[in-house]
C-alpha cells in the first residue's frame, strides 16, 4: 500500500446541518428533547468522589496493583468524567453558563490536568468549523500525520501520548483565548488538588491518577473512540456513532453523530434522538466494538493520521467570516 501524504479534502459543508434540517422538518417532535439534565451533576460528584476513593485507598498497595486499577478502573471513571466535561462544555447541565463551568472544573480535579474550561472553546469551534484545519482542534497537524502516518508503532505511540500530542495542535488554531481568569481558576483547583494528594498520600496516589488519565485516553479500548468519531474508516463517511455496550458507562458518547447534528441533546436523550429518526442514523455505518476498532486502527495500513476530511471553508462561510456563530443555534434555544 501506498502511504497517504496529505488528507482528504472536501468541497462540500460538513453534513450535520444539513440531516439537522432534514430531520427537523420530517420529525418536528425531535424539538422537545432539546434541553438540559440537571441530574448529571450528581454523576459528576459520584465518580470525582469515587476516584478519589480509589487514589486513598490505592496509595500504600503495591505497583502492579495501582497499574491493574488504573487500567480496568480508573480510566473508565476518567473516561466518563471527560464526558461529562463536554457536557458542561455543550451547557447541557443548566442554564446558568457560569454553573457549568464550574461543573466542569470538578468534573477535572482527578484529572490531573487542567482542561474542562479551555476544551469547552476548541470543542465548540470543533463544532462549528469541522473539518477546517485552522479551528478545528480534532484534525492532526500535517506534520504529526506525516510523523505517525500507517506505522504500527508510531499509532500506538500517538495513542499512548495523545493529550501531548493534542497540545502541540494550539498554535495552529485560530480565534481562541487561551486564558483569562476561568482558565487560571482551573489550573489553580488541579494544583491545589494534587498537592494535596501528594503531601496526604504520596507519589504513588498521584501517579494512581496520571496513569488513569493517560489510560482513558489514550492506548486502551477507550481511545478507539478518537479513532471512531471522525476518522475515515469507512470510505468517505465523515462522522461515526458508536452503538456498543460502553456507552452504558460512558454517558452515551458513542452517538456521535447524533450529538453533532443536535448538540443540545443531553446524553440520556441521545438514544431516544436515533430511535425518533431511524431512517437517518441506522443508513450510516456505526462501529459496535472500541476494542475491536483500537486493533483494527493498530494493524490496518489502509488507516492513517491522514484519513480525515478536511475542508478550507464551511459551506459558503469562509473561515475568516465573523458573522458564523460558534454555537449552534438549537442550543441557543435551548
Amino acid at each position: 500500500m501506498t502511504k497517504r501524504n496529505d488528507f482528504v479534502y472536501s468541497d462540500n459543508s460538513e453534513p450535520h446541518r444539513l440531516r439537522t434540517k432534514q430531520i427537523l422538518k420530517e420529525y418536528p417532535n425531535v424539538r422537545k428533547l432539546i434541553g438540559k439534565n440537571p441530574s448529571t451533576i450528581v454523576a459528576i460528584l459520584g465518580l470525582v468522589f469515587l476516584q478519589v476513593a480509589l487514589t486513598v485507598i490505592l496509595h500504600n498497595q503495591s505497583w502492579w496493583l495501582v497499574v491493574i486499577v488504573a487500567y480496568l478502573i480508573g480510566a473508565f471513571i476518567d473516561h466518563a468524567l471527560f464526558v461529562l466535561i463536554h457536557e458542561c462544555a455543550h451547557r447541557l447541565i443548566f442554564k446558568n453558563q457560569a454553573a457549568n463551568k464550574i461543573a466542569g472544573i470538578i468534573a477535572n480535579i482527578p484529572l490531573v490536568f487542567a482542561s474542562s474550561v479551555s476544551f469547552e472553546r476548541y470543542h465548540i469551534k470543533h463544532h462549528s468549523f469541522q473539518g477546517v484545519h485552522e479551528l478545528d482542534g480534532d484534525l492532526p497537524n500535517k506534520w504529526e500525520a506525516k510523523l505517525i502516518n500507517n506505522s504500527f508503532i508510531g499509532k500506538a505511540l500517538w495513542l499512548l501520548f495523545y493529550p501531548l500530542f493534542q497540545l502541540f495542535r494550539l498554535g495552529r488554531l485560530r480565534e481562541i483565548k487561551p486564558f483569562d481568569s476561568w482558565v487560571a481558576l482551573n489550573w489553580v483547583v488541579q494544583i491545589l488538588f494534587a498537592t494535596l494528594v501528594i503531601s496526604l498520600f504520596g507519589t504513588k496516589a498521584f501517579v494512581y491518577l496520571l496513569i488513569s488519565f493517560f489510560f482513558s485516553v489514550g492506548l486502551h479500548p477507550l481511545g478507539a473512540r478518537w479513532i471512531q468519531e471522525h476518522y475515515l474508516t469507512s470510505g468517505e463517511q465523515e462522522t461515526y456513532s458508536y452503538y456498543g455496550p460502553f456507552n452504558r458507562i460512558a454517558f452515551n458518547v458513542g452517538f456521535h453523530n447524533e450529538h453533532h447534528d443536535f448538540p443540545s441533546v443531553p446524553w440520556n436523550r441521545l438514544p431516544e434522538l436515533k430511535s425518533a429518526a431511524p431512517n437517518y442514523y441506522n443508513s450510516l455505518v456505526s462501529h459496535n466494538s472500541w476494542t475491536k476498532l483500537l486493533f483494527r486502527f493498530l494493524f490496518d495500513k489502509e488507516i492513517s493520521l491522514f484519513s480525515r476530511i478536511l475542508r478550507k471553508n464551511r459551506g459558503a462561510v469562509a473561515i475568516n467570516d465573523e458573522s458564523k456563530p460558534d454555537v449552534d443555534l438549537l442550543a441557543l434555544k435551548a
